[in-house]
């Protein structure tokens, strides 16, 4: 048995009707990503309101948890429904008086429907409101009410974020530690009772936990120490303060009761601590991540030992406190143990995370993204991911790019120099990346359609689109007809190869026409929905950026970026390239030729290997930035000298504002 939907209406963010969350589940594992106020967190206190938690912590409706929209009243009634899905034979039998049959490929199947509902009153002067809870059976509501005993076997195991798992784990009252253990099946099945007429059985071990206990009760009543002690008691100070006829008497010993208070009172008195196998000793403290670990193995223990209940893990942020490493490990480990087998007893878990290294490994089938107060599956069927996709995504999407999973906005690009100026070139525009939460993803390649993908929706008339505005950056990757000569694809003077037997294109491989639809093409792998492909006006985002009005600043990149090992040892001195540079820039600039020649020359070291694209680009924004703080041009004039495409993509991932100084004009060359 799994919950299978999710569906929370009038609770916090979340609305009714289409503004109503509404979650479908898989068996296993789910884990629910999002930037933060999302829903994450209402999503699993929904869960707690309506299954209850086997800690038995109190959960109370506050005002505030009620919905207000932003235009209306503030809503008078929560309601959670769960339904229950897989149901096995002994599922149905325990209960049998909530099932709902629903038709299911010609077959009726039973499943199990839990409405909670929070109604709440008029408030009165000086008076809180007062809140009414009810919890029935039936897809509308309209079945039996499920009495304790039947919820207390649909509750789930809650773990909190910033947990403290050292005190969960002490012994004392009530501790955490003692009931996993008292309703873990060893405990109470193994061993045999103490016999206090046979007398101490020949091996203790034999014993079950109680009869350990009443072994050591009976040692300790017989031990010389508390029998002196007793006997002082009775004589010195019981029997003067006794009346005739009624002495009375006091006797040492363990604290008695039935076996299950019994037994939860020895469970109290222990502690579990972690070590390391081939350790001498234990170490005195643990950190928080190491004992967080040992709380977590400790619920999956009684998850995976109990016969009765609903086995459901709910974990905020299992994280905390775990270094990146472990984090990769428990998550693969959570996985692991929520792998449906088709058994009696397969455990549900359910984690919210912040963390891209455990959202890197989880596979999208299992991930849920709440955006907009609505919940998006990213399993096969709900995205346009093709099989292969997820394939694919399955064995590159790592940490370095889990991040679109958190983000308000992404922009993805196909390599590292674009990863690294695109963020300055927004700078420049008064669109800041960071301000505006957007990520970069740097997919390494032309795989951008892959990730574009996890953002479009299959039907997205059913349940909506994930309004996430996503930019993919795509070069054109068409070279000006001078360029083959230029950087040495071919000879000065010799005829070139056949297309069909080149890997490069130029212009005029195209017809008239034909270059727009090589473009649109590229488009068209990944835009639609919030999902729109930018594409190169010409050939690279180098090569459009200098084409565009900032060739100077590249050829200075490109020259220092020759230099940079020589810079980075001190044998050479950055104003020493610069000054040679601008002896050879001078030089270029007063050759007659055409503007595509000319960006093809500055261009050339990049194309051909001799400078490193990311050494550039590194240097190539520090160049940008230093004439961006100098502040001689507006974000409107610095539009003039950068690609269209660039700030289109730029703009269409981050908030609208307001450009200033816009009537002036910028020069034809941005002084450096």
């Amino acid at each position: 048995m799994y919950i299978s939907e999710l569906k929370v209406e009038n609770f916090r963010l979340f609305g009714e009707g289409e503004n109503a969350a509404l979650l479908r589940l898989r068996p296993g594992l789910t884990a629910i990503v999002g930037e933060n106020d999302s829903g994450k967190t209402a999503i699993v206190d929904a869960l707690r309101l309506a299954l209850g938690t086997r800690d038995q912590e109190y959960f109370r409706i506050d005002d505030d948890d009620f919905h207000c929209p932003s235009e209306g009243e503030q809503s008078k009634e929560i309601r959670i429904r769960c339904r229950f899905a897989g149901l096995t034979r002994s599922d149905a039998g325990a209960f049998a008086e909530y099932l709902t049959y629903e038709e299911q490929e010609g077959s009726r199947v039973p499943v199990i429907y839990l409405n909670w509902k929070a109604l709440a009153t008029e408030r009165r002067a000086r008076h809180r409101r007062y809140v009414s809870v009810e919890v029935r059976s039936g897809i509308d509501a309209d079945g039996p009410v499920f009495d304790p005993e039947s919820r207390n076997l649909l509750c789930a195991t809650y773990l909190r974020p910033l947990r403290d798992a050292e005190r969960a784990l002490s012994a004392g009252r009530g501790s955490r530690l003692s009931q996993i253990l008292q309703y873990t099946g060893d405990i109470a099945t193994a061993g045999v009772p103490y016999d206090p007429a046979a007398g101490p059985p020949a091996d203790p071990a034999t014993l079950s936990i109680l009869g350990i206990g009443d072994f050591a009760n009976a040692l300790l009543k017989g031990h010389v120490g508390l029998s002196g002690a007793r006997d002082r008691l009775n004589e010195d100070y019981l029997k003067n303060l006794s009346f005739a006829g009624s002495d009375l008497s006091g006797d040492i010993g363990v604290a008695t009761g039935d076996e299950a208070a019994r037994l939860r009172q020895l469970l109290e008195k222990l502690e579990i601590q972690l070590h390391e196998a081939g350790a001498d000793h234990l170490p005195r403290n643990r950190g928080l991540g190491s004992n967080n670990l040992l709380f977590m193995a400790c619920e999956l223990l009684l998850l995976g030992s109990e016969e009765d209940g609903f086995p459901f893990l709910l974990i905020e942020e299992p994280e905390a406190h775990l270094h990146p490493q472990r984090q990769l490990r428990l998550m693969r480990f959570l996985q692991d143990k929520a792998q449906p087998v088709g058994g009696d007893h397969d455990i549900q878990i359910l984690v919210t995370t912040h963390s891209p290294n455990l959202a890197s490994a989880i596979d999208l089938d299992n991930l849920l993204l709440l955006q907009g107060g609505k919940a998006f599956s990213l399993a096969s069927g709900e995205t346009n991911l093709s099989p292969s996709d997820y394939r694919f995504l399955q064995r590159f999407l790592d940490v370095t790019k889990a991040n679109l999973f958190f983000a308000r906005g992404v922009i993805i690009v196909e390599g590292d120099a674009e990863n690294i100026l695109v963020p300055t070139i927004a700078g420049l525009i008064d669109r800041d990346l960071t301000e505006s939460g957007v990520s970069i993803v740097n997919v390494g390649g032309t795989g951008f359609r892959r990730y574009a993908r996890i953002f479009q929706r299959k039907n997205p008339e059913e349940g909506g689109e994930i309004d996430i505005p996503v930019a993919c950056i795509a070069d054109t990757d068409v070279m000006p007809d001078c360029a083959p000569e230029i950087i040495g694809k071919v000879a000065a003077g010799e005829g070139w190869p056949q297309v069909q037997a080149r890997r490069w294109k130029v212009e005029s491989d195209f017809g008239e026409g034909e270059l727009d639809q090589h473009k649109q093409a590229i488009r068209a792998r990944a835009s639609g929905q919030r999902v729109e492909t930018f594409v190169s006006d010409h050939w690279t985002l180098e090569y459009d950026l200098a084409r565009a009005g900032l060739g100077r600043e590249l050829f200075f990149a490109i020259a220092l970026a020759k230099k940079d090992e020589d810079i980075a040892s001190e044998k050479a001195r950055p104003i020493e390239v610069m000054w040679h540079a601008r002896k050879k820039w001078k030089e270029l600039a007063n050759e007659n030729m055409s503007d595509d020649e000319r960006t093809t020359r500055i261009y050339a070291p990049l194309a051909k290997g001799a400078a490193s694209k990311s050494v550039t680009a590194q240097y190539f924004a520090r160049i940008l930035v230093r004439i961006g703080e100098r502040r001689l041009h507006t974000p409107e004039q610095w539009k003039t000298v950068l690609p269209d495409y660039i700030v289109r993509a730029i703009e269409h991932v981050t908030a609208d504002r307001t450009a200033v100084d816009t009537d002036q004009t910028m020069p034809d060359q941005v002084q450096g």
